[in-house]
């Protein structure tokens, strides 16, 4: 884990078990690490990516103002939460939407990591249109050495994180998910 927060920490990017699914993880607050995903993945550049956090106190990094006690009712768990940012700062991760998804994980040893490399953008292990690697030997076969680092914890089946908006504090179910 300690050479994972390295790399991470020097804007470079692994294949690692979220909460949900293996992600594609690099630095949310490097353009540089979010342009390299975008480029491996093959992501459809107009898409923006999640962005994993380890407090709610991150989303100041990203100048997002959000009602704490209706994000509690979803947090720390598998939903991400898309949320006004209309900062330019930001082109780079909300792709001109000015909105950027957040999920603040309910799993430990992920919070962990998030404290000490800051935020990470995590989509799911794959490319594009490709199903979601299971196992970090199907992630090893869709990325090889372009990847930094895998931390491998078996096999993973779960859905994708559940995706909402909210509408005057009423929630918009975008994508259903894991829970």
């Amino acid at each position: 884990m300690e050479k994972a927060i390295k790399i991470l920490k020097e804007d470079g990017i692994g294949v690692l078990a979220t909460d949900t699914l293996y992600g594609l993880v690099g630095s949310a607050l490097s353009p540089k690490t979010v342009e390299r995903i975008y480029r491996i993945k093959g992501r459809d550049t107009t898409k923006p990516l999640i962005v994993l956090i380890g407090s709610l106190d991150d989303l100041k990094l990203f100048k997002v103002e959000a009602d704490k006690k209706l994000l509690a009712k979803y947090w720390p768990g598998k939903v991400s939460i898309i949320l006004p940012c209309d900062n330019e700062d930001f082109a780079y991760l909300h792709r001109g939407k000015k909105s950027l998804a957040f999920r603040f994980p309910k799993k430990e040893s992920l919070i962990t990591l998030l404290k000490e490399t800051g935020p990470l953008v995590a989509p799911s292990a794959n490319p594009e249109g490709s199903k979601p690697a299971e196992t970090i030997k199907q992630a090893k076969e869709y990325f090889n050495d372009s990847i930094d680092f895998y931390l491998d914890e078996g096999k993973l089946t779960s859905l994708p994180s559940t995706l909402i908006a909210f509408d005057k504090g009423k929630a918009i179910i975008k994508r259903k998910g894991a829970k």
